[in-house]
């Protein structure tokens, strides 16, 4: 077996299956290489003497320049390699248009919604208009947990502290999301939360919901009863009992929306974990249904490939705009744009955001790009879509959420136990991180290095996915663990 991967011929550097030693020869499947230093698993290698000032290939593109000479067999890090990239760029449009096969969409049983797509669960849900009354909806969901049992699948309160104070697209953002959210299909019924006097209360968020099943959602305002705890009870009973109605059904999978991301990746993430997610993207889209690809600044780098996917050239100057609005965004707070990888990305194995991005948009898969969604849009158009979020955990999950995601495929190379407001499933790149956190994984996608193959291991996701769909509960799911974080960007009076 290799104990390194060099994942394109053009790539210069190699990736360490596990950790070896200062001196070991190892093979990387087309030669062998002798290490100078000790490398930790999912770190670089040289694979031959790189120059000061030369560029470093790997996935078969630059991910930054030497700072120094760099020998043949030398770790390739952040003590070596910098960043190649600067501002806001002009880009051209080189479409390839890849080919899509259709399939037949497979089955999942869901329940059915009045208005857009299935449920995947058969949830109550407590949404709080403003921070204010946060305290009032978990009270409510402790005392509701009575309601849950059958077709009420799990009572759930999602604080925030936003909803008041708030200005211009922030002030818009934080309806869109709690609108979102009350229309959402995993929810079967709805209590919306308000205090009444908040910037965005329940009449302000009311015209942003749209069409909506009114049978199963309730509006409170605190300040308008005696005592709210009796009449938000009162509510969610009435809703509870509604719910209870309801069955899961015989659904096809181009009714899924799936939102893929991922959180403290390491040097395999790119490798095994996000890969398996793009073989998946392109199954799913491939029988009709939706995937979501987010983290703006996790695309600086590898953004090109995205663009030449578009389908047209109004989606490639949509794409440009999504990626150029992000750095217009960083630079107009006086924040680097290209200082990304967090602490935990480095210490895995990631150096710069070149690396990280394009191990990142691997989760794309090669499918062509349907759509550009702004934050808090809905996606309407079938295939791959392109969202515009930050690369922050809970707020790009959540706003996958509110663009329409019934579950966020979501890998890790280092592990983490949040879940968001839909299921979350926590996909390991590689077995020994999912062997040693059991309680927060639900896939192991480091069986790659097995010999499984790559399509083997989409194809066993897809499978993942279907069983989820159909009810399966996630590891977070069953730690009880769902968030919700809206994405701020300015001013708070």
């Amino acid at each position: 077996m290799n104990e390194m991967v060099r994942i394109t011929a053009r790539d210069m550097v190699a990736v360490a299956l596990k950790p070896l030693k200062a001196g070991e020869t190892v093979s990387f499947g087309a030669g062998e290489i002798t290490l100078k230093e000790d490398l930790p698993m999912g770190h670089k290698a040289a694979l031959r003497d790189i120059r000061k000032g030369e560029p470093v290939i790997k996935y078969g593109y630059p991910i930054g320049e030497a700072t120094e000479d760099i020998p043949a067999g030398a770790h390739v890090h952040t003590h070596n390699l910098h960043t190649l990239l600067s501002g806001e760029k002009e880009y051209e449009w080189h479409p390839i248009f890849p080919e899509q096969v259709r399939k037949e969409p497979a089955v999942f049983r869901g329940y059915a919604r009045k208005y857009g797509k299935p449920g995947i669960r058969n949830e109550l849900w407590i949404l709080p208009t403003v921070g204010c009354v946060n305290d009032v909806a978990k009270a409510l969901a402790r005392e509701a947990q009575k309601l849950a049992g059958g077709a009420v699948e799990g009572v759930y309160a999602f604080p925030h502290p936003y909803g008041c104070s708030q200005l211009g697209d922030d002030q818009d953002n934080t309806r869109r999301v709690l609108a979102a959210l009350a229309t959402h299909p995993n929810a079967g019924g709805v209590l919306l939360l308000g205090l009444g006097c908040e910037n965005s209360g329940i009449e302000q968020i009311r015209p942003y919901m749209k069409e909506y099943d009114e049978s199963r959602v309730r509006f409170l305002v605190c300040q308008d009863c005696g005592d709210e705890q009796e009449a938000g009870m009162k509510l969610l009973e009435e809703l509870a009992a509604r719910m209870r109605q309801d069955e899961r059904v015989s659904c096809t999978a181009d009714r899924l929306t799936v939102g893929l991301k991922c959180g403290g990746s390491d040097g395999l993430s790119g490798i095994t974990a996000n890969p398996a997610i793009g073989v998946f993207s392109d199954l799913l889209t491939a029988m009709g249904g939706t995937t979501i690809l987010t983290e703006v600044p996790e695309m600086f780098g590898a953004e090109t490939i995205l663009m030449d996917r578009c389908g047209d050239g109004e989606l490639f100057r949509k794409t440009v705009s999504l990626i150029n609005d992000f750095k217009a965004y960083f630079e107009s707070y006086h924040m680097p744009v290209y200082e990304n990888p967090s602490p935990g990305n480095k210490a895995g194995g990631i150096t710069t955001l070149e690396d990280k991005a394009l191990g990142c948009t691997q989760k794309s898969g090669s499918s062509p790009v349907t759509g550009v969604l702004a934050y808090g849009e809905r996606a309407e158009t079938a295939g791959l879509n392109l969202l515009s979020a930050p690369g922050n955990d809970l707020v790009a999950s959540t706003a996958l959420a509110v663009s329409g995601a019934q579950m966020v495929l979501f890998s890790t190379g280092r592990g983490t136990p949040f879940g968001c407001p839909v299921p979350t499933v926590k996909i390991a790149s590689n077995t020994p991180l999912a062997q040693k956190k059991r309680n927060w994984i639900d896939f192991d996608a480091g069986r790659l290095l097995d010999g499984m193959t790559l399509e083997e291991l989409g194809e066993d996701l897809l499978r993942t996915v279907l069983r989820i769909a159909s009810g399966e509960k996630t590891r977070s799911e069953a730690n009880g663990f769902h968030d919700l974080a809206i994405f701020k960007q300015g001013v708070t009076l």
